[in-house]
C-alpha cells in the first residue's frame, strides 16, 4: 500500500529534533558495518563481511565490456533509460533464473540496484506501520534493518538442519491471524541461507509453499547465492513452483560484481506494475552504464565459466574453513556444512555470548559477525563466519586464532564485556 506524503510534514516543522530521533531510532544498526572499521585493521583477519572474493572479480573482462559499451553505445549508456530497466538484460536474467527452473518474460523483471532495493521496495509497497512480516529465524540482517524501517512487526520461526520448521512456520500464520494481525509476507533466503548456509529441503519447499498458500501469505525468495553451489545442479528455487504467490529476488552481487549494483526482482504481473511505479519514485531509472556492462557479459562472455571458476575458489575456501574448524575448536563448538554460497554459522558451547566475545577476539586478530544481529531477540551462543572473501590460508588462520579465543573463553580466562568494546 504506497501512500503519497508531504514532502516536509507539518510535524517535522513543529517538533523536528523529535521526529528526526524517532525516525532514526527505527534503522536498526548493521552488526556486520559496524565491524568494518574493526576488521579493517591489517593484523585482523576478518571472517565477517559476506563479499566476493577480489579473485573472482572480472575485472580484467570488465575494462574491456565497458570499453566496447562505451564506443558501441556510449549515449545510450550515459542517458536516462526506463525505470523497470533494460530489456535486453531483463531478457538475459530470464535465462539466468531459468537455471533455477523459473519460466519468466521480461515484463515481469524489475532492475533494481543490488536485491537490497528490491527487498526495500517489496516492503514499501506491502507493509504499513504495524504489519507483520514472519522471516527465518535466524535472517539476513539488513533485512531486519528493512522491514524495522517500514516499521513492520517481525515474527521469527524456527528453523533446524533443513531450514525453517514448516509445522512452526503454519503455527506462526496460524497466531497472527487469530490475533488480527495475518503475515504479510514470509521471508526467506531458502538457499545458501545468510548467515546458517543451510538449504531448504526440497520436500519442505513443497510443503512450504503450501503452507503460505493455504494461509494466503505471499513468499519473498531471496536468493543471491543460488548459483553457487558446490554440487552438479543449482536447487529449484521456490518461485519456480509457485510463481504466482512467490517474489523473486536476484542479484549480481555475488556472482558478478558488486560494484555495479546491478540486482532484479521477479513478481506477479499483479505487483510488477506496481513495483515499476515505486522504482522510478525512488531513483528514476537506474545506471544505464552498469546494466549495458552485465548485459554485454551476459551475451559475450563465458558467463557460465566464470561461474564455475568461482563456485571452485569457494569450495576449496569452504574446505579449508571445515578442515580448520574440525582440527582446532575445542569441544562442545558445532557448525554448519554448507553446499554453496560464502557461510558457515557456529554454535558455541555454554553459556558463552558471541558478542560479549568480540572485542577479545578482534584482539586475538580474528573478526566474526555476532549471532545476534541475525535475530530480533536471542541468538547470543551463535557467531557468523565467512569463507568467501580471505584467501584459504587466511581463512585457517582466522579460525586458527579464533578456536584459541574460544579455548580460553570456556576455560573462563577473562571474558571482555560488550561496555568494555563500546568504551573504545
Amino acid at each position: 500500500m504506497l501512500s503519497c506524503q508531504p514532502v516536509l510534514p507539518l510535524d517535522t516543522v513543529a517538533a523536528p529534533p523529535l521526529l528526526l530521533a524517532e525516525r532514526a531510532r527505527r534503522m536498526v544498526p548493521s552488526d556486520t558495518r559496524a565491524l568494518f572499521s574493526m576488521a579493517a585493521r591489517e593484523d585482523v583477519v576478518s571472517l565477517a563481511g559476506g563479499m566476493p572474493s577480489s579473485e573472482a572479480l572480472p575485472a580484467q573482462a570488465l575494462r574491456t565490456v565497458l570499453g566496447d559499451v562505451l564506443r558501441t553505445d556510449g549515449p545510450g549508456a550515459l542517458q536516462y533509460g526506463s525505470a523497470q530497466g533494460d530489456l535486453v538484460l531483463r531478457g538475459q536474467i530470464c535465462e539466468v533464473m531459468a537455471a533455477e527452473g523459473i519460466a519468466a518474460t521480461p515484463d515481469e523483471v524489475l532492475v533494481t540496484v543490488g536485491s537490497q532495493q528490491a527487498l526495500d521496495l517489496v516492503t514499501r509497497i506491502l507493509v504499513d506501520p504495524g504489519d507483520t512480516v514472519v522471516t527465518e529465524g535466524p535472517t539476513y540482517v539488513t533485512a531486519l534493518s528493512t522491514f524495522a524501517a517500514g516499521q513492520a512487526r517481525v515474527v521469527e520461526v524456527a528453523m533446524d538442519k533443513d531450514g525453517v520448521v514448516p509445522q512452526a512456520l503454519a503455527d506462526a500464520f496460524a497466531l497472527c491471524a487469530a490475533e488480527g494481525r495475518p503475515a504479510k509476507f514470509f521471508y526467506t533466503v531458502p538457499t545458501f541461507h545468510n548467515p546458517t548456509g543451510l538449504v531448504l529441503g526440497a520436500g519442505r519447499r513443497k510443503e512450504v509453499l503450501e503452507i503460505c498458500r493455504r494461509a494466503g501469505v505471499l513468499v519473498v525468495e531471496d536468493n543471491p547465492y543460488g548459483l553457487l553451489h558446490f554440487g552438479e545442479e543449482p536447487h529449484r528455487a521456490l518461485c519456480a513452483d509457485a510463481p504466482d504467490g512467490v517474489v523473486y529476488l536476484g542479484s549480481f552481487s555475488k556472482t558478478f560484481a558488486p560494484g555495479l549494483r546491478v540486482g532484479w526482482v521477479r513478481a506477479p504481473r499483479a505487483l510488477a506494475g506496481t513495483l515499476v511505479l515505486a522504482a522510478e519514485s525512488a531513483m528514476l531509472s537506474h545506471s544505464g552504464l552498469a546494466q549495458r556492462a552485465v548485459s554485454r557479459f551476459l551475451g559475450e562472455w563465458s558467463w557460465q565459466g566464470h561461474l564455475d571458476a568461482a563456485r571452485s575458489l569457494y569450495r576449496g575456501r569452504r574446505d579449508a574453513m571445515l578442515d580448520e574448524l574440525a582440527v582446532t575448536m575445542p569441544d562442545g563448538v558445532s557448525w554448519t556444512v554448507p553446499e554453496g554460497g560464502f557461510f558457515v554459522w557456529v554454535t558455541l558451547p555454554g553459556r558463552l555470548d558471541a558478542r560479549a566475545m568480540m572485542p577479545r577476539a578482534i584482539d586475538s586478530g580474528v573478526a566474526y559477525v555476532p549471532g545476534s544481529g541475525f535475530h530480533t531477540r536471542g541468538g547470543a551462543q551463535n557467531l557468523r563466519l565467512s569463507y568467501s572473501y580471505p584467501p584459504a590460508s587466511a581463512v585457517r588462520e582466522g579460525v586458527r586464532r579464533l578456536s584459541d579465543v574460544i579455548r580460553d573463553e570456556v576455560a573462563g580466562a577473562g571474558t571482555h564485556r560488550l561496555r568494555e568494546a563500546v568504551a573504545r
